[in-house]
């Protein structure tokens, strides 16, 4: 009988490898040939997968973005009781600024493909519907804050979410570069949460 192939769980596979040779060599260290060795799966394994370089880039951008929405949105369902508006805008935020070493990989994967978005347009559509509904849901917290009493009604959520979203994106690249560290900018993310509840 044929063996049978998952072929999302190879796609999968793939794109964590494309992540992994641009965490550790940069967008330019990606081949098929390479990704191929990385993955440990053949060269015709990866093209059956993907007609073309640029769409196993971005199913790969595709599968880190779910994976930043979704662990903020896990940090968020995970809490059983009631939270504080300014708890829960904080680790929403920390989690979007990949800050902690579990995601510093991550941190440096997102940056590559933004700066490599001005090339692409189909890189850019995919980090524009990403940042639209993390925009989505930093609003809806600051909304919720309002709501709670915590936060004053005279601020707009719309232009509040685009600072904060700002300031966590800021403060990714500032870690990675060396500028700041991930103590040194949580302490600068909570500052800007923190105005919010004055």
């Amino acid at each position: 009988m044929p063996k049978q192939v998952d072929y999302e769980a190879r796609r999968l596979r793939i794109a964590d490898a494309v992540c992994a040779l641009i965490a550790r060599s940069g967008m330019e260290a990606v081949s098929l040939r390479d990704v191929a060795t990385e993955a440990d799966v053949s060269m015709g394994a990866v093209q059956r997968c993907f007609r073309s370089k640029e769409e196993m880039l971005l199913f790969a951008l595709e599968h880190i973005s779910r994976r930043v929405g979704e662990r903020a949105e896990e940090r968020i369902a995970a809490t059983s009781a009631p939270q504080a508006a300014s708890t829960l805008l904080t680790h929403t935020l920390t989690e979007l600024a990949l800050l902690d070493e579990e995601s510093r990989t991550q941190a440096h994967v997102w940056l590559a493909f933004v700066s490599h978005a001005p090339a692409g347009e189909r890189l850019a559509a995919v980090l524009r519907d990403t940042y639209g509904k993390l925009h989505d849901l930093v609003t809806w917290l600051v909304r919720y804050g309002q709501d709670t009493g915590e936060i004053p009604q005279h601020l707009d959520p719309t232009q509040e979410a685009h600072s904060l979203l700002a300031v966590a994106d800021g403060l990714t690249v500032h870690v990675v570069a060396g500028h700041q560290s991930p103590e040194a900018a949580l302490a600068v993310l909570q500052h800007h949460v923190d105005r919010l509840f004055r």
